[in-house]
């Protein structure tokens, strides 16, 4: 009976702050960001996704992809997705890297600054 308290418990926990990964359409692109809240909307046909979840760079390496959607999507209380566009909506454990990609390819679109070459 201790077991079976013990970890609901830690589902529990483990449940309080849920994470979600949310790929959705926009302009033929292919948008993965993650968020606390996924809902559906007040407005009709819409899902809401809000809290909206971003890696903080302090170092030197910048990932520009992420700091492409913090530009686009950082002042942004609540997102309302049409229900057509919302393509995956997963609840994940951890926050992986947010993308852009083509729909049609599936290549990222922003593509990290190319490095220099090896020094001699």
């Amino acid at each position: 009976m201790l077991i079976a308290a013990r970890s609901t418990a830690t589902y529990n926990s483990a449940m309080a702050t849920p994470l979600y990964k949310i790929s959705f359409l926009n302009h033929g692109r292919v948008y993965e960001l993650y968020a606390r809240r996924v809902a559906s909307s007040s407005l009709w046909g819409f899902t809401e996704v809000s809290e909206l979840v971003f890696d903080l760079n302090d170092g030197l390496v910048i990932d520009p992809t992420e700091e492409r959607l913090r530009d686009e999507f950082g002042h942004t209380r609540v997102l309302h997705l049409p229900m057509q566009g919302v393509l995956r909506v997963e609840e994940v454990e951890q926050k992986g890297k947010s993308a852009i990609r083509d729909a049609a390819t599936g290549e990222n679109v922003v593509t990290p600054f190319p490095l220099s070459a090896k020094p001699r």
